[in-house]
């Protein structure tokens, strides 16, 4: 049983926390003393505490006790609080999704002789140590993943419902979408090149280009064409860019129009939603073409009341963490789980973590 600090009390920090209290000794931190109260009537041996992440003396000292630290803070604390953790000297599992590039914080992590595994959610996350583990099998060519989370029942004009800020979703809608086209990086606007398609258990959903590739295009640069799209249901990237060209995601409209995003958004309680995710990989292996694709599907469970997003997310960065408590990664510094996919085990025991815990990402 580890020591393991948690930061973020939001639905998906909820979802860690309690999934690794059946093994661990959980502390919890948040700004918000609701949110902190909330988990502990779900489990109070769940030890909390009020926290501005932003105060770096009160962070860290909240910090020396840990044995390992998972973070979940909204993306614009996420790498300015990243860097103070790191300074604390204990190994760090982050799912903050940060705008910066974190990988830039390698130098401090290998100084403090530390792990450090970023964006180890759902997406990012599960696409990069699947690509990890099969960049060492094949030949890759080129790498495609298409994710979205989904209520179940969409209801006009939005069809949609957030289970995090939407903030960071407008971010994903305003931000330049980059990919790789035939070995060169190419930005193209968000909410473009929308493809509607048809899947068995979701109906029809279009998908548009949105800024998820992240490292990847940086630690898997050989590979000539990679892309990652946003999976909504159709008409929706219609009225985003709308919102978009009208100004209403400009800074000076920002907090406007997300605090009216929010009521619209905000997933009502027990709530049916979904995960779906497609990935695809390409390339030559022996001498051959090979094609290989995982197809994720999750929904709500009414059973734990835990939100497909929350689960998803939540158990990959759980999984994660128990991969460093178990030392299946060792080395020091800041690494993406496209890296730490490459070492043999490490992405099965990402996958059987999920699918004990009935997440399915199913070989096609």
């Amino acid at each position: 049983m580890a020591n393991v600090y948690v930061i973020g009390a939001g639905m998906v920090g909820c979802a860690m926390a309690l999934d690794l209290a059946n093994d661990h000794q959980i502390q919890l931190a948040d700004y918000h003393s609701v949110r902190l109260s909330a988990i502990q009537k779900r489990n109070s041996s769940i030890i909390t505490e009020r926290l501005d992440v932003t105060d770096e003396k009160s962070l860290l000292k909240w910090l020396e006790p840990a044995d390992i630290i998972l973070m979940g803070v909204p993306g614009h604390l996420g790498y300015p609080t990243l860097k103070t953790a790191i300074s604390g000297g204990k190994n760090i599992v982050d799912i903050s999704f940060a705008p910066e590039n974190i990988l830039e914080l390698s130098p401090l992590a290998e100084k403090a002789g530390i792990s450090v595994i970023v964006d180890a959610g759902v997406a990012p996350g599960i696409p990069n140590y699947i690509l990890g583990y099969y960049n060492t099998l094949m030949e890759i060519q080129s790498f495609e993943y298409l994710v979205g989370g989904l209520p179940k029942y969409p209801r006009p004009p939005f069809n949609y419902k957030a289970p995090f800020s939407p903030i960071d979703v407008i971010e994903e809608y305003t931000r330049p979408a980059r990919m790789m086209i035939n070995g060169k990086v190419v930005s193209k606007p968000a909410l473009t090149e929308i493809e509607v398609i048809d899947f068995p258990d979701a109906g029809k959903l279009e998908a548009f280009n949105t800024d998820g590739l992240r490292s990847i295009l940086t630690t898997m640069n050989h590979i000539p064409n990679m892309k990652e799209k946003t999976l909504r249901y159709p008409g929706h990237a219609k009225l985003m860019k709308s919102y978009r060209d009208q100004g209403l995601f400009n800074t000076s409209n920002i907090e406007k129009t997300s605090k009216k995003l929010f009521k619209e958004w905000k997933l009502d309680k027990d709530e049916p939603e979904f995960t779906i995710m497609d990935i695809i990989i390409k390339g030559n292996a022996d001498g051959k073409k090979q094609e290989v694709k995982y197809h994720l599907y999750d929904e709500y469970d009414p059973k734990t009341k835990t939100s497909s997003m929350s689960r998803t997310t939540g158990y990959t960065a759980a999984a994660t963490v128990n991969l460093l408590l178990n030392n299946l990664w060792t080395e020091p510094g800041v690494f993406p789980p496209e890296i730490v996919g490459k070492k043999e085990g490490c992405t099965h025991y990402i996958l059987d973590y999920l699918r004990k815990r009935n997440v399915q990402i199913n070989k096609q």
